[in-house]
C-alpha cells in the first residue's frame, strides 16, 4: 500500500433541517476533497442520508455536490464502497449504475496489508435492542420494500421524511460511552473473536468515536459520526487512527 483507506459514517444527509445538512453536505465534500491525493479507497459505513429509497425513477432530491463529488473520485480511480445503514437501508442499484459504488447490505470481510478487518455499520448486532431487530427484518423485507414502492413518491418521501424527525438527529441527542464491558458493538466483536480472528472491528451507527482494544491483538474503532465530531477512520497500510477533521 501507498495511499490510506478511509472509513466515514453517519453524514445523516437530510435532518435535521435543509440548511444545516446543506452545510453539513459541504463539509463532507471539503473533507473529500481533502483526503483524495491519499486515499486508495472509500469505505462509507451507512446512514450517509438520514433517509434514502429508490424508486424506479425517481430519488430522493438533493445532496447533488456530494453525488457528485464521489462520481469524480470514483472515475479517477478511487474504490468506493456504501454500506446499507438503518436510515438508508434501501438504497438499490442507482449508485452502482451512475458511480460504480459498490454496495455493500451487511458485513464485509476484507484484508489489507495483512491486517483483517470485519466491516459493518453495526445496526442490530449484539445483545438487547430487539424492537430494532424485529423492525429490520420488516424494513428488509422485499415484499415489504415492495408495498412502499407502490405508493406515490410525494406520500412515501413524506412518511419517511416524518419518521426521520424522530430519530436521534432531530433530537440531537448525543450519545455517552457505556464503559468497555457495556458497549454492545465491543460485545459484539469479542463473540466474533471466539471464532476467527480479526485485527480490526469497524463500525458506525454508535454515533460515537470509540477506540477499545479487545485483546493484545485486535481493536473495535466507531468511527462516529458527522453532526457533532467530523470523525473518520485511517489506515495507512500499518496501523487503524480515529481522525477528525477540522472543517476550514
Amino acid at each position: 500500500m501507498n495511499k490510506n483507506i478511509y472509513f466515514a459514517s453517519d453524514f445523516h444527509l437530510g435532518a435535521p433541517s435543509y440548511d444545516e445538512s446543506r452545510k453539513r453536505e459541504e463539509r463532507i465534500v471539503r473533507w473529500l476533497n481533502f483526503i483524495e491525493p491519499t486515499c486508495s479507497e472509500l469505505f462509507l459505513m451507512g446512514d450517509v442520508f438520514d433517509f434514502w429509497f429508490e424508486y424506479t425513477k425517481v430519488i430522493p432530491k438533493g445532496f447533488i455536490r456530494l453525488q457528485g463529488k464521489l462520481a469524480q473520485m470514483a472515475d479517477s480511480g478511487i474504490k468506493i464502497y456504501f454500506f446499507k445503514g438503518n436510515h438508508d437501508m434501501w438504497i438499490n442499484d442507482y449508485f452502482t449504475k451512475e458511480i460504480g459504488i459498490e454496495i455493500v447490505s451487511d458485513e464485509l470481510i476484507i484484508e489489507r496489508n495483512g491486517k483483517k478487518f470485519y466491516l459493518h455499520h453495526g445496526d442490530g448486532l449484539g445483545p438487547g435492542d430487539a424492537k430494532y431487530k424485529f423492525l429490520r427484518k420488516i424494513f428488509r423485507n422485499r415484499f415489504c420494500q415492495w408495498l412502499f414502492s407502490i405508493l406515490p413518491p410525494r406520500i412515501g418521501l413524506f412518511i419517511a421524511n416524518g419518521w426521520s424527525g424522530n430519530s436521534r438527529i432531530a433530537s440531537n441527542k448525543k450519545e455517552v460511552f457505556l464503559g468497555n464491558e457495556n458497549e454492545w458493538l465491543a460485545i459484539f466483536a469479542k463473540e466474533q473473536l471466539e471464532k476467527k480472528h480479526f485485527d480490526y472491528f469497524i463500525f458506525g451507527h454508535r454515533h460515537l468515536p470509540l477506540d477499545i482494544q479487545l485483546n493484545e491483538n485486535s481493536r473495535y474503532v466507531n468511527i462516529g459520526e458527522w453532526i457533532n465530531y467530523n470523525s473518520y477512520g485511517v489506515f495507512d497500510g500499518e496501523d487503524l487512527r480515529l481522525s477528525y477533521y477540522k472543517s476550514v
